[in-house]
């Protein structure tokens, strides 16, 4: 992953540079502090209308970028921004970071939960589900009943996140890079992906997948362990164990098996290509 400043998307931050001084001086500081939550609250705003972002994918060169002051807004709005209460209808909270204002254009079910510093895009769907401070899901994405998308996480457009899959956040475990979901791609239900993982354009991830930072991903055609972490586009991968020869013996490590590809041009929507996939290897998606 590559940190700012970079030249694709922000040739620099948008967030201003005194969240840096913040995060020097971190140790130091409580929600009693109110000259610290100014810029912090501008840092938050700017996430949660989406002219900010935890990390994004470079164009040029297909790289996630990292916005580090992002990340550092991210973490000290846990710490620094008061306990309030707030409330919602009949629903009563009370937190640091409140729900967002903004869901223009959002078809937001009853349920559906999106914190202050979250963006989400016109024409996403969102079924009751949990949307954390730092995400961003784009324009038609569709966020299924009981997923939670975590601090940071980058879900692209049409992405379909399926019911109960779990999109993790930087926070859970601390510092590790935003987990991205990448445009058209479909994760079903029950997955996890977690720790910075990277699910490319167009892949589909089988039910009950979990993908996080360090998982092997084995291509079962060629047997070919690829980067460790990332499904490929367009690629159809599920769980599955690897043989591994370790000091006390011969065990099978948990690992994510790519079981083949969609033609270029095709989606995830093509039942047809998707089922004969799936079909050759006797697995559901």
């Amino acid at each position: 992953m590559n940190l700012l400043p970079s030249s694709a998307g922000y040739a620099q931050s948008p967030i201003s540079g005194a969240i840096d001084e913040l995060w020097e001086r971190r140790g130091e500081l409580s929600p009693d502090d109110a000259s610290a939550r100014a810029p912090l609250a501008a840092a938050i705003d700017a996430l949660d209308a989406g002219t900010a972002r935890a990390a994004w994918v470079d164009p040029e060169n297909g790289e996630v970028t990292v916005d580090e002051r992002a990340m550092h807004a991210i973490a000290l709005a846990h710490e620094l921004m008061p306990l309030v209460r707030s409330q919602v209808g009949d629903f009563r909270y009370y937190d640091r970071i409140p729900l967002t204002a903004q869901l223009d254009g959002v078809r937001a079910v009853a349920g559906s939960i999106v914190r202050w510093g979250a963006y989400v895009a016109p024409g996403a769907v969102l079924m009751p589900s949990f949307i954390d401070i730092g995400a961003y899901v784009d324009t038609g994405a569709r966020v299924d009943t009981w997923v939670s998308v975590g601090s940071g996480a980058q879900v692209g457009k049409n992405v379909h996140l399926s019911g109960g899959a779990v999109i993790g956040g930087v926070l859970e475990p601390p510092d590790p890079g935003p987990v991205v979901i990448e445009d058209d791609a479909l994760i079903s239900s029950r997955c996890v992906v977690a720790e910075g993982a990277r699910v490319r354009a167009g892949a589909v991830l089988g039910a009950g997948t979990i993908l996080t930072g360090s998982s092997p991903v084995i291509d079962v055609t060629t047997g070919e362990e690829l980067a460790r972490g990332q499904v490929p586009p367009r690629a159809v991968a599920v769980g599955g164990v690897a043989p591994r020869t370790l000091r006390g013996g011969k065990f099978g490590v948990p690992c994510v098996l790519v079981l083949g590809r969609l033609p270029a041009g095709a989606h995830e929507r093509d039942r047809a290509a998707l089922n004969e996939i799936l079909r050759e290897h006797g697995v559901n998606a």
